[in-house]
């Protein structure tokens, strides 16, 4: 059923006057679904793709943990040496001297230096590109692998096996077998975390495979270890692993990518494009007729994208889409981090704590810079991807509107983007994110647009800020003296001293602080010299909340540089 837009009445003078929002595109006739509600069990539009080998997996642990506990008790024990045995046997028969030397060499692939080797270099490349996620994860997986292998050799205490000749060099008990174990922990975890998927990871996962099949080929051929400590080997070192990355860094959300710039821009492939427009239909009445992303370079915390829909009528409409998702909540969170221990209680930095209170609270942003009369985006609503997991936010395009370092402005477009400032102070609202690519021209109107970081009632010290970075904005598209002289028209001089006296390095967004580098012009001193002279306001005050963040990113990185330490004192365990 199509819901057609009520209009509203807001009290204005003492009576009811009708008051209409935007134009929100509705339904068309022949769609053939359109707004409906998702019937409880239906699957979301983009269900969460657990792969079918991960259950096996999952099955796999945990029979290699029942079977390990039943290895105590005696009668399984002996039924199974004794299986083992007869395979050993049967593998013994086909030994020939020119295939013992082959096998002898493909054995060192379980040495300690083959091993570490690989671990360091997948390290040093997750460093190298910032992966931080993934060598967590990578660390992690090594070092409770390495040492549970350990524990359970000791536990269990099984020999060699017995009644074959044993070929190769052996340390510690049989089960389960150490060096596969670890072979396959660095070489699962380096596929996963270094691999792209997609075209890359289906061929290397059967050269790695390969290479730990040719090693249990070689292990058992050598009768170094018993068949039940190959398998519960295996379920170690490569089950164990799949499911952790699987389960930690979930490709669809962390995906692994080697390009310069943001690493925040999801695939919009056909799976999740087809996801996105059967989202926007059923929840927001929107039937999308093209989809593409737009802006990439200029957005690091979501993927941007531009829509086209048709309305009722048949004319079609542009819109601006930003898609969000578990990533941009876990950067999002670094970020707040980051700022708490730069900043301190100078603003309120508290993460947010799922993707859907991410998309709502930006939504409500842009309805409040609406209501109180912003040239920003009109909002159309957010549609659910993925529960918990991937949202799609959609906005206004500003059609014919040009980021403001390539317009060409005078005095009434300085006028009215200093306008807008004024019109945030007197909301009681911050933009907190005023820089280049997010102030645009059209029509000799400037518009504001990216209103996710913006809050309510925020301190005057980021009011201030606002003010400066607006001015240096403007300021690289004329001069600093013009701006100064139209500021005068609507702030205090003392307002235009503190906004400057707030300002440091570090309350510059990125792009802004880039573009006054390369501008050369010493902005920023250049208007303290206009404005009156006023003290530096520092950004460096102290609270609980900043010392215990401070002391948890220590610890955060003492863990990893402990986890580093505690693998390489496991290796000599191998």
């Amino acid at each position: 059923m199509v819901r057609r837009n009520r209009p509203c009445f807001v009290l204005r003078s003492g009576r009811l006057s009708e008051h209409r929002g935007p134009s929100v595109p509705t339904v068309s006739e022949a769609t053939p679904v359109g707004r409906r509600r998702r019937p409880s069990g239906e699957p979301p539009p983009l269900p969460r793709d657990i792969h079918a080998s991960t259950k096996w997996y999952v099955l796999a642990l945990v029979v290699t943990a029942a079977s390990t506990i039943a290895m105590v008790a005696r009668p399984f024990f002996v039924g199974a040496t004794d299986v083992d045995l007869a395979v050993l046997r049967a593998v013994e028969r086909i030994r020939v001297s020119g295939l013992t030397t082959v096998m002898q060499r493909v054995n060192e692939l379980g040495t300690s230096w083959v091993v570490q080797g690989l671990a360091w270099l997948t390290i040093a490349v997750l460093v190298v590109y910032r992966r931080f996620r993934y060598l967590a994860v990578y660390l992690l997986t090594l070092v409770a692998g390495t040492f549970g292998a350990f524990l359970l050799s000791r536990a269990i205490g099984r020999m060699r096996p017995t009644d074959v000749p044993i070929l190769a060099g052996w340390e510690g008990y049989a089960y389960p077998a150490r060096p596969v174990v670890a072979f396959s922990l660095v070489t699962v975890g380096a596929v996963y975390a270094l691999v792209p998927s997609g075209t890359w990871r289906p061929r290397i996962k059967p050269i790695a495979a390969a290479a730990v099949g040719a090693l249990v080929l070689a292990r058992l051929y050598l009768a170094v270890d018993h068949p039940t400590d190959i398998l519960a080997a295996l379920a170690i070192g490569w089950a164990a692993p799949v499911v952790a990355f699987r389960w930690a860094a979930p490709e669809e959300a962390f995906p692994v990518t080697y390009h310069r710039g943001p690493h925040a821009h999801l695939d919009i492939g056909n799976r999740r494009r087809d996801a996105i427009i059967t989202a926007l239909n059923h929840q927001l009445g929107l039937t999308v007729v093209r989809i593409e992303p737009f802006g990439l370079t200029g957005s690091a915390g979501s993927t941007p994208l531009r829509l086209t829909v048709t309305r009722p009528d048949g004319t079609s409409l542009d819109l601006f889409a930003k898609l969000y998702a578990l990533s941009h909540l876990r950067s999002d969170r670094w970020y707040k981090w980051g700022r708490t221990i730069a900043y301190g209680r100078l603003e309120d930095e508290k993460p947010f704590s799922t993707v859907r209170r991410l998309a709502e609270y930006e939504d409500h942003m842009l309805r409040l810079f609406r209501d109180v009369g912003m040239p920003s985006p009109a909002p159309f609503g957010f549609a659910e991807i993925t529960p918990e997991r991937e949202y799609v936010i959609v906005m206004e395009f500003f059609d014919g509107a040009m980021e403001i370092g390539a317009a060409d402005i005078d005095a009434p477009v300085i006028d009215d983007a200093l306008a807008t400032v004024r019109r945030l102070w007197d909301a009681g609202v911050a933009h907190r994110d005023i820089k280049p690519s997010n102030l645009l021209v059209r029509d000799d109107r400037a518009l504001l647009i990216d209103v996710a970081f913006a809050t309510v009632r925020p301190t005057p010290w980021r009011q201030a800020v606002d003010l400066a970075n607006m001015m240096l904005t403007l300021a690289l598209s004329s001069s600093p003296e013009m701006v100064y002289e139209r500021a005068l028209l609507q702030f205090d001089p003392d307002d235009i001293a503190e906004a400057f006296a707030a300002s440091h390095s570090i309350t510059i967004p990125t792009q802004l602080r880039a573009r006054l580098r390369d501008d050369g012009r010493g902005l920023l001193t250049a208007f303290r010299k206009l404005a009156p002279e006023r003290a530096r306001i520092p950004v460096q005050v102290w609270s609980i909340r900043r010392v215990a963040v401070t002391a948890g990113a220590l610890v955060l990185v003492a863990l990893g540089v402990g986890l580093a330490v505690a693998y390489v004192q496991l290796a000599g365990l191998l």
